[in-house]
């Protein structure tokens, strides 16, 4: 099939090369022509397993190219993707701009019926502004050509997204249209074999689906969070009674680890974002503005382990941060908590020695002149003198170090781990003060 995705950041170039390597034809469009170049030269500019791989087999067989060229773009494809940035605004919306001028363009350089499929996280109601952005540019040509617009939101875990795409839990397809749903069950066959992952719904109710599944996680993850507090105050261990309770089938282990926080791309912009959308519909949604309280309180609880065991003023000290990206796996700091940590700390005067496997460039990028940070070459180098270790990140290669060399290097055998990765028994038999996560 003739596959055209507008937008080649984390969720477009995915869509694309997935969708290239099972023998589609994909041509991905994006504005920036310096990424465009790099894409064509096989250059992934994001971290994310398995995706270099794919794109630069696509590539190399024909199957997946790369344009500035929208109009090229819209008479390539019977299916156009958007798969643009949807990025938050003060007030917590999503930016519709990106995603509205492409339906235009599409009305404007449309010559014969095409779906479209817009795959970035929108608000409830977008499939119809498309659907009625796409009309109007065409009422503008004088020009009546039949089109369909379909809600499809995409469920990529970053760190995981080949895999997700490639074996989807579910396919949510929002249309009204019986034939649009067929057109996009043939799309999609080649990932829908095993079983029917595939579920038709109206366009809002998918559009909601894809917000109403990130703030399900995120309420997990603060909930989680929430209770660690309470059992550090207590003299309970977090730690026993997340495998205590996630023993119910009804709660299940995923997404009851405490922590330092989430971040990212998705659920801090998707929760501000409905429940912006909730103030539009004038409903009241307390258990949103909830759960963005507890994860901004959350990220800063690792200053205040430090401050504890450090004293306020933090001037003439070093910290150690192993750990800079959001998530294992991926080099995006958006939101991470280490951000908050590095600046909270810098602000008392401290010095930071960081390491992370993939998010080095990313950490140059934001904190380039950053005279107070220090990116070190591997996690042993950033302990050296430092009065205390932070780990932000649960990256495997943190899990098991060596704890006697940590020790001769660090000035100070202190370390807050934000992620709960050791065992307090251990790390502290190991000669550490070790401070976690709703563990006493």
């Amino acid at each position: 099939m003739k596959v055209t995705v507008v937008g080649t950041g984390y969720v477009g170039l995915v869509t694309g090369a997935c969708l290239a390597q099972v023998g589609n034809q994909v041509l991905c469009v994006d504005v920036d022509a310096d990424k465009v170049a790099r894409l064509r030269a096989g250059e992934v500019p994001i971290h994310e397993p398995d995706l270099p791989a794919i794109v630069q087999e696509g590539i190399a067989s024909g199957h997946l190219r790369f344009t500035t060229d929208i109009a090229e773009g819209v008479t390539h494809g019977d299916f156009l993707f958007i798969a643009v940035g949807t990025p938050p605004d003060e007030d917590g919306s999503a930016d519709l701009r990106h995603v509205l001028a492409v339906a235009g363009d599409i009305g404007k350089h449309l010559q014969r019926p095409v779906t479209v499929i817009n795959k970035s996280t929108v608000p409830i109601g977008t499939a119809q502004k498309v659907r009625t952005g796409i009309a109007l540019a065409l009422q503008e040509r004088a020009t009546d050509i039949a089109f369909d617009v379909v809600a499809n939101p995409e469920f990529l875990k970053e760190g995981a997204a080949v895999a997700d795409f490639m074996k989807p839990d579910r396919i949510i397809i929002g249309t009204d249209d019986g034939a649009a749903a067929e057109r996009m069950r043939a799309l999609y066959a080649p990932f829908n074999r095993n079983h029917d992952r595939l579920i038709v719904m109206d366009p809002p109710s998918a559009e909601l689906t894809k917000y109403a599944a990130n703030v399900m996680l995120a309420t997990k993850i603060s909930l989680m969070n929430e209770l660690a507090g309470l059992a550090e105050r207590m003299g309970a261990d977090i730690e026993q009674v997340r495998r205590g309770i996630g023993a119910d089938p009804r709660i299940g282990h995923a997404f009851i680890y405490p922590g330092c926080g989430y971040g990212g791309s998705c659920f801090p912009k998707d929760v501000r974002a409905l429940e912006y959308n909730a103030r539009q519909y004038d409903f009241d949604a307390p258990l949103l503005a909830a759960v963005e309280k507890v994860n901004n309180r959350q990220k800063g609880l690792l200053e205040q382990k430090v401050v504890r065991a450090l004293g306020e003023d933090l001037t003439g000290k070093t910290i150690a941060v192993w750990g800079l990206a959001f998530k294992p796996n991926t080099d995006d700091m958006r939101e991470a908590p280490s951000r908050v940590l590095m600046e909270a700390l810098w602000r008392r005067g401290a010095h930071v020695q960081a390491f992370d496997p993939a998010a080095m460039d990313e950490a140059r990028r934001l904190y380039g002149g950053q005279c107070a940070l220090q990116l070190c070459p591997d996690p042993y180098v950033a302990c050296k003198e430092a009065d205390a270790l932070v780990i932000c990140t649960e990256w495997q290669q943190f899990r098991s170090p060596d704890f006697a060399r940590m020790r001769s290097l660090l000035r100070q055998s202190l370390v807050v781990d934000g992620r709960n990765i050791y065992d307090p028994t251990t790390v502290r038999a190991e000669g550490f003060t070790y401070h976690a996560i709703g563990r006493p």
